[in-house]
């Protein structure tokens, strides 16, 4: 982790300094800074835009650009999204130097001319799924297991706000000793998640210490077919057979993973 990025945080944490402007998630030698940065943003005739910012610094920052994450109650997922393109499109052209505050400004500055532009794409959008055309093509299924949860309760907890704040929808899926965790979504916030999964401490050890989830494999990773369910939401769901579990698979398209994880199971 380079001393720029430390510093930087600092002096974010300094400018953003009342209650839930700056929240550092994660702070790793090997993964990087994981923070998020709330601003409202003005969106003409007269309305505040609340947008929640996740970055995540990793340790070539600045050599390389940040991570972003877009995120607001008041604009639609496709909205979010582009603005995070924008966001990482400026991004690139502050390479070698500090940037986040720089970013956050010049979208405060452009947000009005950004939304604009997409207003466009919205209709578009619109149009393409009157057709009858597909835009699932960037929706992804990952299957996560997890070796055990100790302190459950907060584990669930923190669970369903990472996958809330990155617009995630899926199962926490318990059945006995096994734990699973399947998402769908955007592939990239897929991967902040599993950012936060790994740096974040989520869990307690065996003497009740806060620890960071260091047994966690990712089974499989792959594009939602339009055969397969797409889930609306996230929920925690408790199994108490093989063959309720088998079904969660098989409407997200993992039918033979299945068969894979109960041969693994069972040796």
């Amino acid at each position: 982790m380079s001393a720029v990025a430390l510093e930087e945080l600092s002096a974010l944490a300094a400018i953003y300094c009342e209650p839930d402007e700056c929240e550092v998630l994660a702070v790793s030698e090997t993964h990087g800074i994981t923070f998020r940065i709330q601003t409202s943003v003005k969106r003409l005739p007269d309305t505040d835009i609340l947008l929640k910012l996740l970055f995540h610094l990793p340790v070539s920052y600045p050599s390389t650009p940040p991570n972003i994450s877009v995120d607001s109650e008041q604009l639609t997922r496709a909205q979010c999204m582009d603005v995070k393109e924008k966001l990482l499109e400026q991004a690139k052209r502050h390479l070698s130097e500090p940037m986040v505050h720089e970013l956050v400004l010049w979208i405060q500055q452009n947000f009005n001319h950004v939304i604009g532009q997409l207003e466009t794409s919205v209709c578009n959008e619109k149009s393409i799924l009157s057709t009858g055309t597909s835009t699932e093509d960037g929706i992804w299924t990952v299957l996560l297991h997890l070796d055990h949860m100790r302190a459950k309760a907060k584990y669930v907890k923190t669970v369903e706000k990472w996958t809330s704040d990155l617009r995630l929808t899926g199962r926490l899926m318990f059945m006995g000793r096994v734990i699973l965790i399947l998402l769908q979504g955007d592939r990239n916030s897929i991967k902040e998640y599993l950012i936060l999964q790994k740096t974040s401490k989520v869990d307690v050890d065996s003497s009740g210490k806060k620890c960071k989830e260091k047994m966690i494999s990712v089974l499989c990773e792959t594009k939602v077919q339009t055969q397969h369910k797409r889930y609306q939401a996230f929920e925690v769901k408790e199994y108490s057979t093989l063959d309720e579990l088998q079904k969660e698979f098989e409407a997200a398209g993992l039918k033979e993973l299945f068969s894979e994880f109960v041969t693994g199971l069972l040796k």
